[in-house]
């Protein structure tokens, strides 16, 4: 380690948000990175632990932290970066947005506040494009096996990239028109402006990857193409089905989908032109966000963004506590309450509400029907006489993703599903149907980017061993 009383002797630094006064006013990133110097300083506090607790239990890809914090507090970035790249293939990305639970389980975490573990890797990330480290690694011999990657998400890319390097041909096919997936279309730009993927793709293409958008597997192409050209297939589809919110007068207008609402007013800041029947317009209306997670924390900010009268989040959860409790203790995720920036901008957050009914006038919502719950434990009762009103011109659906069934890639490659719904796998990634592989949220539900980079490199393990067998 760089100094042995660095956790004592040097304050955690973060960087700072911009103004919300001036970041409300556009989709510009909000937080500013700490300076070069600063983020070396504080690579001087990580403890170097015998058992590195950030690398091993907290972050699913293993990134060896505490080597790269050493090699930072020396000065030795492009070493740092090599390092960082052996395990993950988007540190700019996790960087960002990533809700790092290696510094959740940091050792440091428990008494004197975590090393800046995400803060010091987005550092190296940024130093090394900005010093032209990072480069196409273009694999020296081609195996003259096609791999077909279904889905542009975090999973797909991690896959399709560590199967180009490999040296086999791989094309990702994307259904929608822009590639990236989630991180396309799911992340405002505030939280991840979109040249950081795209300058990720293009070198990507100069490894040999191939894209193709608007192409949807079981609708536009069939499984039989898909099995008839390629040696192997990894569907890294995602978990595209909302849970939607079925209770009376769900059929109004001015109720979307959260992910409707965040796709459209990302095209519109890059430029897409979208009719005006179709603009959801958040401008002087009151907004409900209905659900507490990273998508509605988004849609606040968006909604503050394009001029909402108010935003109101409601979660049918009780408010966490501030601390953890001693049946979360360390190095467990915290489950305690968690204030984004976008909370910080304008939002009346609510706990432990039903929602009832959406209410209208001329087939437009205007109101949601509510009522207060009491929680004992696992289990919810109204609280009787707690029934109130939320104002509501515009409604935010945001209560995660199910497993989707009756998805056509499920039906055409009549894969098999577990328990939850989800695609079923082995341990090296193998579905029911021979040579079709799947990793990501497609197999274990909703979950992390960082997981499911994880998921993606580990299925292409799988399909490189299948392919040399």
């Amino acid at each position: 380690m760089g100094k042995q009383d660095g956790f004592i002797t040097i304050e955690r630094k973060n960087g700072e948000y911009r103004p919300v006064k001036e970041r409300i006013l556009d989709f510009d990133p909000v937080e500013q990175m700490l300076p070069a110097q600063d983020v070396q300083i504080q690579s001087n506090r990580c403890m170097d632990c015998g058992v590195p607790f950030c690398s091993m239990y907290g972050c699913p890809l293993g990134n060896r932290i505490p080597d790269y914090s050493d090699l930072v507090s020396r000065g030795l970035w492009k070493e740092a970066l090599d390092l960082l790249e052996s395990t993950n293939n988007f540190p700019e990305i996790t960087g960002r947005i990533c809700p790092a639970p290696c510094e959740a389980a940091c050792t440091l975490d428990v008494d004197f506040g975590a090393n800046t573990c995400e803060e010091i890797e987005l550092a190296i990330a940024e130093m090394g494009w900005k010093n032209g480290w990072v480069v196409p690694d273009i694999a020296p011999i081609k195996t003259g096996k096609r791999v077909a990657v279904i889905g542009s998400g975090p999973a797909g890319l991690a896959a399709a990239q560590q199967l180009a390097r490999k040296g086999h041909e791989v094309v990702v096919f994307e259904k929608a028109d822009r590639i990236g997936g989630l991180l396309m279309y799911g992340i405002p730009n505030f939280k991840l402006e979109k040249e950081v993927i795209e300058r990720r793709l293009e070198q990507m293409r100069a490894e040999g990857v191939t894209f193709e958008t608007e192409v949807e597997v079981g609708r536009d192409i069939s499984a039989h193409y898909i099995l008839s050209k390629f040696d192997a297939v990894a569907i890294t589809s995602g978990t595209p089905l909302a849970r939607d919110l079925a209770i009376p007068g769900r059929e109004l207008k001015g109720i979307h989908l959260a992910l409707e609402y965040l796709t459209q007013q990302t095209r519109i800041v890059l430029g897409d032109t979208v009719c005006d029947n179709e603009y959801i317009d958040a401008r002087g209306k009151h907004v409900v966000v209905i659900g507490g997670g990273d998508t509605g924390s988004d849609c606040v900010g968006t909604s503050i963004r394009r001029g909402a009268a108010s935003v109101t989040q409601i979660e049918l959860l009780p408010k966490p506590p501030e601390n953890r409790i001693d049946t979360n203790p360390w190095p467990e995720w915290p489950a305690t309450l968690r204030t984004s920036s976008s909370h910080e901008e304008g939002v009346e957050r609510l706990w432990s509400i039903l929602s009832k009914e959406f209410l209208g006038k001329d087939g437009q919502v205007k109101q949601l029907s509510c009522v207060r719950l009491e929680w004992e434990g696992r289990q919810f009762r109204e609280k009787p006489g707690s029934e109130f009103l939320l104002d509501a011109d515009l409604v935010l659906l945001s209560m995660g993703f199910v497993p989707y069934k009756e998805s056509p890639l499920v039906k055409e490659f009549g894969l098999s599903l577990d328990d939850r719904g989800s695609i079923s796998v082995s341990s090296d990634y193998q579905t029911s149907v021979d040579k079709i592989f799947a990793a990501g949220d497609a197999t274990t539900g909703a979950s992390l980017v960082v997981r499911a980079i994880d998921h993606g490199r580990r299925c292409a393990e799988g399909i490189d061993t299948f392919l040399k067998n």
